[in-house]
């Protein structure tokens, strides 16, 4: 074992024309999908929701897509091989939050709304500053989420290269978001989801033969697999007990935990999927079959991180090139040899390419459809102004994407994902939440809660070891550090929630009655929705 692992660099470098044949065989193969998808892109219905031409399985596949992103794949996978159980833990908190989403907003959203969730927020209060708000939460955690999986493409590309120096990283995540910009100017909505549903097969299906084989290697004995993990692990039988990563920082698990169940349902590109069918039992079909999906693949990163551990080894994982996030290639490879992991590479570099491209249409519908069409020019936007506003907001959002996820190199994206989940935890669910089942929200309290919820998030995360005063920081050089914990949302989540209620309590102007029951109406039974959408 020792023998192979002092070799697995040197392999790793020896086949970067493979592997990127491979990653050139995916690119083709999507954007000629992605060509052919952008043929009925003549509206604004058509560029943001794909023409709400989805069916719910179809959909159901597209939402896995979106959701399974480079954290599911690269960094849980890594994160149970380092630290075992507290990494499966991502898992956990990422699948629990879809009962959330489903219960809670889902349906609610896709009666209520368009095209965005600024819609839904702004349907009963005042449109101008609530479509501002909800416009800036939403760009926010988009950038958020696109600096994770930014992260994620360097690392990948740089281990399958033997790239290891910060500038070949740095060209690889360029390479990426010149990439997504492509998708999602050609294809819009419509490519991206195609693009998604092809990622998914291939995602879950990859870490179908890869678990199947793991398995087979022990025996299709999970004990045996387990053994075989304590036994190539420094920290023994510490890895199957909690506490490995967060036995000494109680806090900091539970402000994860909260922003990870509670942050799927306040997830802007998410909720946007549920746009994408023609009616509400659509919506409910689409969701049923994305928590089958995803569901399954949680269980099978639990057999893929132990397996990782057990026949790579954690040192060899946190010692290549991209970190914990090499785990899942390392284990194809060790599997499979270069063409596995070529193969599986590639999955995840799809898992990446679709991920961006369903965040940056998100973010440019946002720019766009909020704050161009509705407060801007107060909703009076000729011919294809809008789609056009959102064309060139893609080419901003993705040189900040370049810029940014430069800046993250190195970062877990799981961990990565997590503060993206906490800004949507505290800026976006309160609102949502508050919207959808209290009569008395006012306009005050929906943007004291997104503005306190994203501004708190937003403090608390450069103020913590995230920022600065670790080895891992994004700064490591320096120590601005005064806030301990990692993650924001034990103390954001809550400031969300009570600034929404204080704002509404403390309003002086009443909000439309008849307003508030069409809504109620509405988001409940789907009547109207349909006309709503066509207009």
């Amino acid at each position: 074992m020792s023998a192979w692992m002092a070799a697995a660099p040197a392999q790793m470098e020896n086949n970067p024309i493979l592997n990127i044949s491979v990653f050139g065989a995916f690119v083709a193969v999507t954007l000629f999908i992605v060509i052919r998808a952008s043929r009925n892109n003549k509206t604004a219905a058509d560029f943001y929701a794909g023409g709400r031409s989805f069916s719910g399985p179809q959909n159901g596949f597209a939402i896995a897509g979106d959701y399974l992103s480079a954290a599911s794949f690269l960094g849980i996978v890594g994160a149970i091989a380092l630290n075992g159980y507290d990494g499966f833990l991502y898992s956990i908190g990422f699948l629990v939050a879809w009962l959330v989403a489903l219960l809670l907003v889902a349906e609610l959203m896709r009666n209520t709304g368009k095209f965005t969730m600024a819609d839904v927020l702004s349907f009963r209060l005042r449109q101008r500053p609530v479509r501002m708000a909800a416009a800036i939460t939403t760009l926010a955690v988009c950038l958020f989420y696109l600096l994770a999986q930014m992260s994620g493409a360097g690392g990948l590309v740089s281990l399958l290269l033997g790239v290891g120096d910060r500038v070949g990283q740095s060209v690889v995540i360029a390479v990426v978001g010149v990439l997504m910009v492509v998708y999602v100017l050609i294809g819009g909505m419509k490519g991206t989801t195609w693009v998604q549903i092809v990622k998914a097969f291939l995602l879950i299906g990859g870490a179908i033969a890869m678990a199947i084989w793991v398995l087979a290697q022990h025996g299709f004995d999970f004990n045996g697999l387990l053994g075989a993990a304590v036994a190539n692990a420094s920290a023994g039988e510490a890895i199957l007990a909690p506490g490995l990563q967060y036995g000494a920082k109680p806090l900091d698990f539970l402000s994860l935990g909260m922003a990870l169940v509670l942050g799927t349902a306040g997830l802007p590109h998410v909720l946007m999927r549920f746009y994408t069918v023609p009616t509400a039992k659509e919506a409910r079909r689409s969701v049923v079959w994305a928590i089958w999906l995803i569901g399954l693949f949680y269980l099978l990163t639990l057999v893929l991180g132990y397996g990782a551990g057990a026949l790579v080894g954690a040192e060899t994982i946190a010692a290549a090139p991209g970190g914990v996030n090499s785990a899942a290639p390392l284990l194809a490879q060790a599997l499979g040899g270069p063409v596995l992991m070529g193969f599986i590479s590639a999955v995840a570099f799809a898992t990446i390419l679709a991920v961006v491209a369903g965040l940056t249409i998100t973010a440019a519908t946002s720019f766009a459809h909020d704050i161009y069409a509705n407060v801007i020019k107060n909703g009076r936007v000729e011919g294809d102004g809008e789609v056009r506003v959102a064309r060139i907001t893609v080419l901003v959002i993705g040189a900040l994407a370049i810029v940014g996820g430069i800046g993250v190199q190195g970062q877990n994206v799981a961990f990565l994902v997590a503060l993206a989940f906490a800004v949507a935890a505290s800026a976006n669910l309160p609102t949502i939440l508050y919207s959808l089942f209290w009569r008395g929200f006012t306009t005050r309290g929906a943007v004291w809660s997104m503005y306190g919820g994203l501004g708190t998030a937003l403090v608390l995360i450069i103020f913590s070891p995230v920022f600065s005063g670790t080895e891992t920081s994004v700064f490591p050089a320096a120590d601005f550090a005064i806030w301990p914990l990692s993650n924001p949302g034990i103390v954001s989540i809550p400031v969300g929630f009570l600034l929404g209620w204080i704002g509404s309590l403390t309003s002086r102007s009443a909000e439309d009655p008849r307003l508030a029951a069409e809504m109620e109406v509405r988001s409940l039974t789907g009547f109207g929705a349909e006309k709503a959408v066509e207009h």
